[in-house]
């Protein structure tokens, strides 16, 4: 696709374009049209199936995404046992934060609830569509047993089962063998396990290969999947999506602007307006690329030259952060479990909350510095609590918008890490001293 100069158009615009193409002739042959038998026939056997086609290209490869990128997430730290007290404050550091994300975005929806304004008839019949569509069994909707047996379950008694069974809530157990696996390479003579790292960077790249050949087709895959909602819900859908929308902005310009700057200040000893004036082209870069990975170049220098943070912890702290410290896809993805949960009807309980937040932390290890890479890990976490993973087609075209914003969240999170650990070494230096 491109426009009359014969210039190509970037990916987010044809996407964005699906969404207005999809969401306007769906609106527009709910209008007309109506119940029109039709209109349901050609939702049924053409956009329909489309979209489904195009959700099941990325579902296909959840399973070896999830566990070649957290295995090789943990192993490429390098030697555990030396990364001494760096290591142990940038985890500390990641997971309190990470956790503080989770808990905003869950507070907003629990609060403004985006996706409770609808029809119940409308949403059953939402639901119902979905439903139809999805290939696994999952869950009890909304119910997840956390307990003393939960936790007995996270260790799986047999891997494959659980890889099998993942979508059916044992998601847990995959991603903890994954960790499990990766601590071990970390720890084993690189010589002997070098080949196996091979092999498993070669799965993740081919996984991210398919991911990328499957989002070419995203146009046309949000196109359907909005036209087959809108045709059948009218513009209410889009009421919920733009209410989506405004929930996930705030909740990530709370964590930028409050939680970052006080943790700048408290933690890291500079002034809030000085660090983000100084990051200013960091955010840019990461706002217009949608990924970690290609701003970490940037975040690096900028980091070392305008903050005056050791190359020794930008390296470390940073490198680690693109992948590991995912502060705001964590906040993205337990905010839209939640929003889907309630456009369906679906009321999660507290353990199925507590198991969200978990979730997402944890799949802030896993997530892929690139544009869309949260998108299977979101499938698991719907999965997981009971929710069919083919909801995640109401949002996918809004997603690169709300991508570009949190990685804008995951990059100045990285530097503010960085900033606390170069302070606190730095005073531990003068104690000694």
């Amino acid at each position: 696709m491109a426009d009359s100069s014969g210039t190509r158009w970037p990916l987010h615009t044809k996407i964005f374009l699906g969404l207005v193409i999809g969401s306007v002739c769906g609106v527009g042959a709910n209008l007309v049209l109506g119940d029109d038998p039709n209109l349901a026939w050609f939702v049924s056997h053409v956009t329909e199936p489309a979209g489904r086609i195009f959700l099941r290209l990325i579902f296909m490869v959840v399973i070896p995404l999830v566990f070649s990128s957290l295995t090789l997430g943990v192993a490429e730290l390098g030697d555990i046992r030396r990364l001494g007290r760096i290591g142990a404050k940038t985890f500390g550091y990641t997971l309190i934060v990470t956790t503080i994300s989770v808990v905003i975005g869950l507070t907003l929806v629990n609060l403004f609830r985006p996706g409770e304004s609808i029809d119940p008839a409308i949403k059953q019949r939402l639901l119902d569509s979905v439903k139809a569509g999805s290939s696994t069994a999952a869950p009890t909707p909304g119910e997840v047993n956390f307990g003393i047996q939960t936790l007995v379950n996270i260790v799986p008694d047999n891997p494959l089962s659980s890889a099998v069974n993942a979508f059916k809530g044992e998601m847990l157990g995959v991603m903890f063998f994954s960790l499990l696996v990766g601590v071990a390479l970390a720890l084993s003579d690189p010589e002997r396990t070098k080949t196996l790292k091979g092999v498993l960077e070669g799965v993740y790249d081919v996984v991210m290969r398919i991911i990328g050949m499957a989002m070419r087709l995203a146009p046309y895959g949000v196109a359907a999947l909005l036209f087959s909602l809108t045709s059948r819900f009218g513009f209410t859908i889009l009421q919920q999506l733009a209410a989506f929308v405004l929930i996930t902005l705030t909740g990530l310009a709370i964590h930028q602007f409050v939680v970052y700057s006080l943790l700048v200040k408290y933690l890291g000893g500079l002034s809030p307006l000085t660090f983000f004036r100084q990051i200013k082209e960091v955010m840019l870069t990461a706002f217009s690329t949608s990924s970690s990975n290609a701003t970490l170049p940037t975040a690096m220098r900028v980091t070392e030259t305008n903050l005056g943070i050791p190359r020794q912890i930008t390296g470390f702290v940073l490198t680690l952060g693109s992948t590991a410290n995912q502060n705001g896809t964590a906040l993205y993805e337990g905010v839209t479990v939640l929003f889907i949960a309630q456009l369906f009807g679906i009321h999660l309980s507290l353990n199925a909350q507590i198991v969200v937040v978990l979730m997402s932390i944890l799949s802030g290890v896993g997530t892929a510095g690139v544009p869309g890479g949260s998108i299977p890990l979101i499938v698991i976490l719907l999965e997981t609590v009971g929710i069919p993973g083919a909801g995640i087609g109401i949002i996918l075209g809004v997603d690169r918008l709300l991508d570009m914003c949190r990685t804008v969240l995951n990059v100045t999170g990285d530097i503010t890490a960085a900033v606390y650990v170069a302070r606190s070494e730095t005073a531990r230096t003068k104690d000694e001293g």
